[in-house]
């Protein structure tokens, strides 16, 4: 709001706009220069000596990732292609792979149930998906899975100053971003990825023609016009989502931090080098956990309340667990907590201010 025109864009209804661009490709050079610049300036991703392939936010560039390494391993075995994630994993992975029905690829649960037979089995191909901070619980995780068999998806939507430290740029061989979590402009569908092997790289773009012959140009122009207006005003909306975020995290931790009944997860603090010292996490999420073991059902709990999250068990997770959303508007927030602390101070034997 406070750079309307700066991030403004408008195009006249008579203006149209072929397939591709002067170069023959469905990528603009210049929102690719910006991205560029953008990764350089926070200092989170490796960007040189790589590609970039846009997508149609970052669930067409996931399935197109996924896709390009099913190819890849396909001349080792005849057998599909095994797909996994560590619990708790974003629903996505897995929903997109079951949706598609592919016979390159097969979704097989929790990456630490395959270690030991990936590991051992040359003939076993995989990809595992490494969400990085995560979502649910916005930690910072690694992969699992090893060897010459495995490919791996780093998942990088949330790794933007706002939500977690930046202790180094990410520098894995395909990872994955999206407009949606570094603007909150998810309607616009747009998303990218930073791919390290040329060949990957092709065979995604390739995905993205035959699938939807790119993405829209009117949604690359919007892109331009966003990322110039942040990399115009150097820090602004880094720091304005930063302390948002963190105003919020501190309310409901304060808030939860008096119940014996619900605990949230713990993220240790680690050294930023966007910000230069060493600060807590800001997490888009907040994954709240039922500690009562007659609160089974840890969703319906807060439903009763008014409280209306998601499952544990879309995660992967069991459901004494739920996902509660951060990153919707002030006002819903501020009901949130508002109903948080009713709940709270409800139990038997909480904690009083």
């Amino acid at each position: 709001m406070q750079h309307s025109t700066s991030s403004a864009l408008v195009v006249s209804g008579w203006h149209r706009m072929s397939y591709s661009f002067n170069d023959n490709t469905l990528i603009s050079q210049h929102l690719e220069s910006l991205i560029r610049k953008l990764h350089a300036f926070v200092g989170n991703v490796v960007t040189q000596d790589r590609y970039i392939v846009f997508g149609a936010g970052s669930t067409q560039v996931l399935s197109a990732a996924a896709y390009a390494l099913s190819l890849a391993n396909s001349s080792s075995s005849h057998s599909p292609t095994r797909v996994v994630a560590s619990v708790s994993y974003y629903a996505l992975y897995k929903q997109q792979v079951e949706y598609f029905n592919s016979e390159k690829f097969k979704y097989e649960g929790d990456a630490h149930t395959w270690r030991n037979r990936s590991e051992s089995d040359a003939s076993t191909n995989v990809i595992e998906f490494v969400t990085s901070p995560n979502n649910p619980d916005g930690l910072l995780n690694k992969a699992v899975l090893h060897g010459p068999n495995v490919k791996t998806i780093y998942d990088r939507a949330y790794y933007w100053p706002h939500f977690t430290p930046i202790p180094a740029p990410a520098d894995e061989d395909l990872m994955v971003f999206t407009l949606s979590k570094l603007t909150g402009h998810a309607g616009s569908r747009f998303g990218w990825a930073v791919v390290k092997d040329e060949t990957v790289f092709n065979k995604m773009v390739l995905h993205m023609q035959v699938n939807s012959i790119g993405v829209s140009k009117d949604t690359q122009l919007r892109a331009i016009k966003l990322l110039k207006a942040i990399l115009e005003e150097g820090t602004q909306i880094f720091d304005f989502a930063y302390q948002t975020m963190k105003s919020k995290w501190e309310r409901l931790a304060t808030t939860l931090s008096l119940s014996n009944r619900f605990s949230l997860q713990r993220i240790n603090p680690q050294y930023c080098f966007f910000y230069n010292k060493v600060r807590e996490s800001s997490p888009a999420y907040a994954w709240v956990k039922c500690e009562k073991e007659e609160d089974k059902d840890c969703y319906a709990v807060l439903k009763a309340a008014n409280i209306i999250g998601r499952k544990g068990n879309v995660f992967g997770s069991e459901d004494n667990y739920v996902r509660l959303n951060l990153v919707r508007s002030q006002d819903d927030f501020d009901i949130l907590i508002q109903r948080l602390q009713k709940l709270v101070s409800e139990e038997d034997g909480a904690i009083s201010m």
